[in-house]
């Protein structure tokens, strides 16, 4: 029977020793080695498991097969890829040696990069780590986290996935940082990025009754009207405006203000006279009427009109001198 070689991969950003059953049954069943002492190697020596740490030399493991049927090679954190290569090579060049078994231990769970997220940010806005971001407020910030979502909604009107990944991933960035930087709020106000995400999947739960608690519900219409009420239940609002970000820009502002007048009954009538403003707000309302978005409307205008200027720019430059 031929002897195997068993390369281990773990994911690093998993508890140690939380590993398959195949895992557990190989390294306690054969020889078990190590390139450096890690993590994973002490919690496989805390459950009773001997770890031999050896240079990473394919010989070397190779002359351990001598009286055994298989060894096992624990891959530290960043996997031994150059490792794992010379061993294959080298078993590539003479297979009678031994079978090479790639067995993975544990695998990254969905969202595992998010960990990488906040780790590298913590070094960043640490001390010793990036002055730039360690000088910041909320309130120096606050223009950024407002120019990357609108560089994701250009994205999005654009159809541009590959551009929509990485804006979302600046938008991601600022959530991170707000985050890492309120954890040195003074005076016991701090709180972190699992606070965030924890209330996030709380609030999630909470809204969506008919995915997890079994609420019945008839249609689309009855979701929304099932989380407006328990968003009203768990903000105790004086007013139906109360929670509306009034620093949006002003059409879609005066959509929202009237879509909220709308929902609560209140037939509060628009402001009359030629002015600008009344004017421009009862545009907004007709817009409403007639399901149109008017924010998105005037964007869309305004973008072609960019692309006319900038065409009549083309037409209106001479001769290079």
């Amino acid at each position: 029977m031929t002897a195997r070689i068993i390369l281990l991969v773990t994911s690093p950003r998993l508890p140690a020793g939380l590993l398959t059953a195949a895992a557990w049954d190989a390294v306690r069943q054969f020889p078990v080695f190590a390139g450096a002492e890690s993590e994973q190697s002490d919690a496989l020596r805390h459950a009773g498991v001997q770890v031999t740490v050896i240079d990473p030399d394919p010989e070397r493991l190779l002359a351990e097969l001598m009286d055994n049927a298989a060894v096992v090679w624990v891959s530290g954190p960043a996997g031994d890829q150059d490792f794992a290569r010379q061993m294959g090579l080298r078993l590539t060049r003479d297979p009678s040696l031994a079978e090479l078994e790639l067995m993975y231990g544990s695998w990254d769970p969905p969202g595992a990069r998010l960990l990488d997220a906040v780790a590298v940010m913590d070094r960043l806005a640490s001390p010793g780590g990036d002055p730039w971001k360690r000088a910041q407020t909320h309130r120096t910030l606050a223009q950024y986290m407002l120019e990357e979502a609108y560089e994701a909604f250009d994205a999005i009107e654009s159809d541009d996935l590959d551009t929509l990944r990485e804006e979302l991933g600046d938008v991601l960035l600022q959530v991170v940082l707000h985050a890492r930087m309120a954890e040195e709020i003074p005076d016991g106000g701090a709180w972190g990025i699992d606070d965030v995400a924890g209330g996030l999947v709380d609030k999630m739960i909470r809204r969506n009754p008919h995915v997890f608690a079994g609420a019945e519900v008839a249609d689309i219409e009855e979701i929304t009207a099932n989380w407006e009420r328990i968003k009203k239940a768990e903000k105790s609002r004086d007013s139906v405006l109360d929670g509306i970000a009034f620093s949006q820009p002003a059409l879609s502002l005066a959509a929202k203000i009237l879509q909220r007048a709308e929902r609560a009954g209140l037939g509060v009538p628009l402001p009359a006279g030629d002015d600008l403003g009344p004017a421009l707000l009862r545009v907004v309302a007709e817009a409403r009427a007639a399901g149109v978005d008017a924010e998105a409307e005037l964007r869309r205008a305004t973008l072609t009109y960019a692309d006319e200027v900038r065409s009549a720019e083309l037409k209106n430059v001479g001769p290079a001198e």
